[in-house]
């Protein structure tokens, strides 16, 4: 089956400049195999949804899923038992550990890219081989195989701290139809809203204009730009409709306080606000994991933070059913070294790390490989990137074996073609 197609380096465009930046893009060709989605080539599954939650900079496992105390490489912390009879975690995560059982654990991850700029875009995207294309982002491949949900939400959208507006290199070869919507600081995008100074109808009238110079243009190019060119007004003229989705002011402040009252807590519980509204795909961001320094101490308010909104989200999507059909996963693009360095920090270490994941499709309280005694090589069979994304599309529903991209006419698989699901986590 086969369909058609660190922050400061971020594609950032603001609504204004949406259609000068599309254009650009178009005009240089950017969409690549971007496909025919109105047409009917998207792979529709609108009950299931993705919350992707993003630790950049590398979580140390040895803080966290995977603890090795007492050993020469241990650290300070102690492991704490579980509700999974045999498995501990550290003491940093006493929410998690209760709730054990609601997740998939796998301890034997083992990437190849030791360096921030290598590892994230290869550990976020389908397939890491060299194919003389850039893969897209599992939001984007997300959104181009299932598109929109029935609420008519943008399919990916990202909070995350920093800048936001629309992000479309996460697309790759997908084209900028594909990017995701940043939620900046959990704020909507800048100039999203429409101003006051502006009534609904004098908007509807301009809308109108848009659409009439659209036809004009569409007349000398292909019809999948002018698509793409249209999209990222589209989601701006739907989200102005809900715009109490992402009004953070006016959440329960009972919620807000169990979430954490911090920035991870505030952006974990605007995704599941977004999902509840129907978005597809919703990425978390957490930045400050690169702890090369002072490690310990990090690790207490990161993973503090981290075990307190992650167990929060997992408990109120189960209370409402939504974990039936939303995947979660919990990741970085890395773990971090068993080695302690001078600055009583841990380095990068792609050797042998661990994820979490739950919801639709996962086979809940299953822990899946594991390390030495000392965290520093995977004993056993070791996943990589590929294996991970095979893992969630079949949890997705999505044959990754047997559905393609379509680059231009050139089929392209959307995991590792060497590579198959991590054994045990399906459910």
């Amino acid at each position: 089956m086969t369909l058609s197609s660190c922050a400061s380096s971020e594609h950032f465009l603001s609504r204004r400049q949406w259609l000068g930046g599309m254009s650009g893009a178009l005009a240089t060709g950017f969409l690549g195999g971007l496909g025919s989605a109105a047409g009917g080539e998207v792979l529709k599954q609108k009950e299931k949804q993705v919350l992707f939650i993003w630790l950049d900079g590398g979580m140390s496992q040895l803080e966290s899923w995977d603890p090795k105390p007492n050993t020469q490489f241990g650290g300070p912390f102690r492991s704490i038992p579980t509700n999974l009879p045999g498995i501990h975690v550290s003491e940093l995560m006493p929410r998690m550990a209760k709730k054990m059982d609601k997740i998939s654990l796998v301890r034997s991850i083992c990437t190849q890219d030791n360096s921030h700029s290598a590892g994230v875009g290869r550990v976020q995207r389908g397939d890491p081989k060299n194919r003389g294309v850039i893969y897209p982002y599992f939001g984007s491949a997300v959104a181009k195989l299932m598109g929109s949900t029935s609420s008519g939400l943008p399919p990916y959208v990202w909070v995350k701290p920093g800048s936001g507006g629309f992000k479309a290199k996460d697309a790759g070869f997908l084209g900028p139809q594909y990017g995701s919507l940043a939620f900046g600081d959990g704020q909507a995008p800048p100039n999203l809203l429409r101003p006051s100074s502006i009534s609904v109808e004098k908007d509807s009238v301009r809308n109108e204009l848009r659409k009439a110079l659209n036809r004009q243009y569409a007349k000398n190019r292909r019809k999948e730009n002018v698509e793409a060119n249209s999209y990222v007004f589209d989601s701006a003229e739907t989200l102005l409709e809900r715009s109490d989705v992402f009004d953070v002011a006016s959440f329960p402040a009972k919620e807000k306080k169990r979430y954490g009252e911090h920035q991870l807590g505030e952006h974990m519980l605007l995704g599941r606000k977004l999902l509840e509204a129907g978005c597809r795909f919703v990425k978390v961001n957490s930045y400050g994991w690169d702890t090369h320094g002072d490690n310990f101490n990090g690790s207490i308010s990161l993973v503090g933070r981290f075990d307190q909104a992650f167990s929060a989200v997992i408990e109120d999507l189960e209370a409402t059913g939504m974990l039936d059909h939303v995947l979660v996963v919990a990741m970085s693009e890395f773990g971090r070294t068993p080695r302690i360095n001078g600055h009583a920090g841990r380095d990068h270490w792609p050797e042998a790390w661990s994820i979490a994941m739950t919801g639709c499709g996962i086979n809940r309280g299953a822990v899946v490989g594991e390390t030495n005694e000392k965290g520093t090589w995977v004993k056993g069979d070791a996943y990589d990137a590929g294996h991970m994304f095979h893992t969630w599309f079949h949890a997705l529903g999505i044959n990754s074996h047997e559905v393609e991209y379509d680059n231009g006419g050139q089929p392209l698989p959307i995991a590792h073609d060497e590579m198959d699901v991590i054994p045990g986590v399906l459910a």
